[in-house]
């Protein structure tokens, strides 16, 4: 299977099992439905253009914390298979929704409900690879990117679910863009650690 059709699975996986697992977890153990979980009356709110800006806010210190030269090396395998896939705008943003929707509902709304928001934060972050035994590096990263993720799990409980995707909407593209679009000098040619 292309590299590319993999990685349109993995958005389709997440975008359709992740919240299934999610709302199965709370309709069996909770009584919710789909419709109580996805907030559909807070879609359109004006507070969620501000987890938009949110999520670009965060992305730009992360972007800006990821290329100093002490992480240069956790970045260079993962561009190389970014690159390497060819994505275009439209991979980016279908992806970016796919890990928002898909992930929010898993962690947000369903883990969250029990484990709480400052656990959920540390699993979510824990899952992504943030947190390593072996590299403080990938710690650090961790330690840095914490308190996007827990900021947007308090705001689940106070603002909403919609709020949230698109924090973490806007911020995966924006991780997508500072890892494939970004002009520097070749993965190739780098010095490895």
């Amino acid at each position: 299977m292309h590299p590319k059709v993999q990685f349109h699975l993995l958005g389709w996986v997440t975008l359709l099992l992740f919240p299934t697992i999610g709302s199965w977890l709370l309709w069996y153990f909770e009584g919710f439905n789909f419709k109580q979980i996805l907030q559909l009356s807070e879609l359109f709110k004006p507070i969620n253009l501000i987890g938009l800006e949110f999520g670009i806010f965060y992305g730009i210190i992360i972007l800006a914390v990821s290329q100093l030269s002490i992480f240069e090396d956790l970045s260079v395998h993962q561009e190389r298979m970014l690159r390497a896939l060819r994505l275009n705008w439209g991979d980016v943003i279908f992806m970016s929704f796919c890990a928002a929707f898909g992930e929010e509902i898993l962690f947000r709304a369903g883990i969250q409900h029990w484990l709480g928001p400052w656990l959920t934060a540390f699993l979510f972050i824990a899952v992504h690879g943030y947190f390593s035994f072996t590299s403080m590096k990938k710690n650090i990263l961790g330690i840095v990117i914490f308190p996007f993720i827990l900021i947007i799990s308090f705001a689940y409980e106070t603002i909403g679910l919609w709020f949230c995707i698109a924090a973490h909407f806007s911020y995966d593209i924006l991780m997508f863009q500072g890892v494939i679009f970004k002009k520097k000098k070749p993965i190739a040619n780098r010095k490895r650690s």
